[in-house]
């Protein structure tokens, strides 16, 4: 199969394009990898020349279309019901029942929530505690194919790798070798198209007493990570809390959240102003 040279100058005005469309950063090491992605494409659309089509990508009104499109096949979609369930369970019994109880109507995001399996956990939570529809759930990916499967309700197997007992059959069914969410758990969730680099974006969304941004921070070098989180924490009501990854940290990024520990889960919480 004919294929494209991608030298280092190349790789690095590519990567530099996707990392400012995405966040997502490509080292040096990477270039290999991202040939992988990126020649098929070009070859796909006509060009000859990686130069040539990174030119297309940043100048022709079509490119930007383009680029999107080849943004969307880089980006990882790694995800399945109840990972890393725990923090989920304690923030949707400790705080958002609690809220709810109070005459509330809390608001959650789950941010770069992929084809869903995250909301749709929380949701099945919230469903069994009696107050899914007393809680406002917002999922957002910069995706438009990851959030067209999530919409639909329609997930892989490998989703279902953690999945304790009693779910399936209440929450969801596998039909012809897929598993489905029942559509009145999909309907409680609110999905847009959201890409988290662009501030402007994340603060039409309003303020939310919880967000979920895990593991996504890792894609990102520190200075992008930081932007990220000092968006999401003008997007927190006071008292908010941001949930990361457990194997991601802020301190690093000297945000102004207080980190806090409820039943082995952490949470980055506002301050009361």
């Amino acid at each position: 199969m004919f294929s494209l040279p991608m030298s280092p100058q190349v790789f690095a005005i590519l990567a530099a394009l996707i990392e400012q469309r995405s966040g997502v950063h490509y080292a040096p090491e990477d270039r290999e990898l991202l040939a992988d992605k990126v020649v098929p494409r070009a070859l796909d659309a006509g060009f000859d020349s990686l130069l040539d089509y990174y030119y297309f990508l940043r100048y022709d009104p079509a490119g930007s279309e383009a680029l999107d499109a080849l943004v969307d096949s880089l980006l990882v979609h790694e995800t399945y019901f109840f990972r890393e369930a725990l923090p989920l369970r304690v923030l949707a019994e400790d705080l958002l029942v609690p809220a709810v109880r109070a005459g509330r109507r809390p608001r959650v995001w789950s941010a770069a929530c992929s084809t869903g399996e995250e909301p749709l956990t929380l949701a099945m939570i919230l469903a069994e505690l009696g107050v899914l529809d007393e809680v406002e759930l917002l999922a957002s990916d910069l995706s438009a194919r990851a959030l067209e499967r999530a919409r639909a309700g329609e997930h892989n197997l490998r989703s279902l790798r953690a999945l304790p007992p009693g779910v399936e059959g209440r929450w969801l069914e596998t039909r012809e070798g897929r598993p489905r969410v029942r559509p009145e758990l999909v309907r409680a969730v609110d999905w847009r198209r959201v890409n988290l680099v662009d501030a402007s974006a994340v603060a039409q969304l309003g303020t939310f007493d919880a967000i979920l941004c895990r593991n996504v921070l890792i894609y990102f070098q520190d200075d992008t990570a930081r932007r990220v989180v000092s968006s999401l924490t003008r997007a927190l009501a006071p008292e908010g809390h941001l949930l990361v990854g457990t194997s991601e940290s802020l301190m690093r990024f000297g945000t102004a959240l207080t980190c806090e520990e409820r039943r082995g889960a952490f949470f980055y919480t506002q301050a009361r102003p």
